[in-house]
């Protein structure tokens, strides 16, 4: 089993935090999920080495790049419409 922690930008709330946890819930590999929004992280177990790909994608279509990837203006938008979704969810 591996475990890992991922810094990522435009983490902002809990509505941000609600709506990535409700992503990667869905990746069926995932187990020990946790989202740190005062240190920007996003820490998680998993088995197959792939699915820490995986997880930065749906966190980069969510628009939560990891740190040191690309974060445009169309990324730090989705992030907003995350954040937002997220609110109305919790």
């Amino acid at each position: 089993m591996f475990k890992t922690t991922l810094e990522i930008q435009n983490l902002k709330c809990s509505g941000c935090a609600n709506t990535i946890k409700t992503k990667l819930i869905d990746i069926e590999d995932i187990t020990e999920l946790s989202i740190d929004n005062k240190q920007n992280t996003v820490t998680f177990s998993y088995e197959k080495e792939e699915t820490a790909q995986e997880v930065k994608q749906v966190l980069l279509k969510l628009g939560y790049p990891v740190v040191g990837d690309s974060n445009t203006i169309g990324t730090k938008a989705k992030s907003f419409v995350s954040c937002a979704i997220g609110r109305m969810n919790n």
